[in-house]
């Protein structure tokens, strides 16, 4: 289980979502008037990470621990998107929106870690059908 690389990747995706919340754009986002966006973006961060944390224990079974991480990366595209409305609602990127940016940047950095763990998901299923081919 360990041993695999995209339980690695399902890991870093899960801390990288996790320290998202000691980020000025999460105190933006719970500071607004709204509170539908801070709490829309602590649930879309939350919701990802719980997830990563189930398929990284459905190894045994690789098609349905492929179909989670699908899940968990479109719960992760909705979280960038509230991350890039918080962004874009402070005025855009500039000289000083840089600390908001990194957090903009672990979530969608989290959505890369999550891609990669799926490529090797599926490198594995690949593995073993190739190998069933054999015998």
């Amino acid at each position: 289980m360990i041993q695999r690389l995209q339980t690695v990747f399902l890991a870093v995706a899960t801390l990288l979502n996790l320290s998202a919340y000691f980020t000025p754009i999460y105190d933006k986002a719970m500071a607004d008037p709204q509170q539908w966006i801070g709490y829309g973006l602590a649930i879309s961060l939350l919701i990802p990470m719980a997830i990563n944390i189930l398929a990284i224990f459905l190894y045994e079974n690789r098609k349905n621990q492929m179909s989670w991480v699908k899940r968990s990366g479109l719960m992760q595209v909705i979280a960038l998107g509230f991350c890039a409305g918080v962004m874009l609602s402070m005025g855009g990127i500039g000289t000083y929106l840089w600390d908001e940016a990194l957090g903009t940047g672990l979530v969608l950095l989290g959505l890369i870690f999550q891609i990669l763990a799926l490529r090797n998901i599926r490198k594995d299923e690949e593995l073993v059908r190739s190998m069933d081919r054999i015998r």
